[in-house]
This record gives structure tokens, sequence and C-alpha cells, in this order.
């Protein structure tokens, strides 16, 4: 039985997994068709396609935290100031 089980499941490259996303993010066709076209079942899809979403999001408020603080890095690094002095004046 365990055999057959494992005969029967596809795994997919993570280069595989975001073409099988964006290929449903672009709404060309149902995603019950596309999943079967590429031999996966709904659930799997899914699970994919919100990782993908979260992913996304996570590198967006990243590049997003890092932009607003490279500013003020180039003026720290300009200015050469110490970021903690340990002379009192």
């Amino acid at each position: 039985m365990r055999d057959i089980r494992r005969a029967t499941r596809k795994h997919l490259s993570a280069e595989d997994r975001i073409r099988i996303v964006l290929e449903g993010l672009r709404r060309e066709e149902r995603i019950a068709a596309l999943c079967r076209r590429e031999g996966i079942a709904d659930s799997p899809y899914y699970t994919w396609s919100k990782e993908f979403l979260e992913a996304s999001k996570r590198r967006v408020a990243w590049d997003m935290a890092r932009a607003a603080t490279r500013p003020s890095l180039r003026l720290v690094s300009a200015l050469n100031v110490p970021k903690h002095s340990t002379t009192d004046s």
C-alpha cells in the first residue's frame, strides 16, 4: 500500500511550484483545470499560493524598511559620526 501511495505522489521543484502559482494568478483558466493539467490536487496549489503571497509580502516589507533606513545610514557614514559615543564632553 505504501509503495502505491509513494508512486502516485508528484514531487515538484520550487521553480515548478512558482510557475504553477503564477499561472493560477493569471486566471486564464480555472484552478481546478490547471491542477488537473499539472497532475496535482487543488489543496497543494492553494497552500503554495498562500506561501508565495506571504513570502512576497515579507520581501516587499523588508525592501521598504531597507530603503527607509538606507539614507540615514549614508548620512551617518558621511558625517563620520560614531553610533555610540564613549567620550563625555
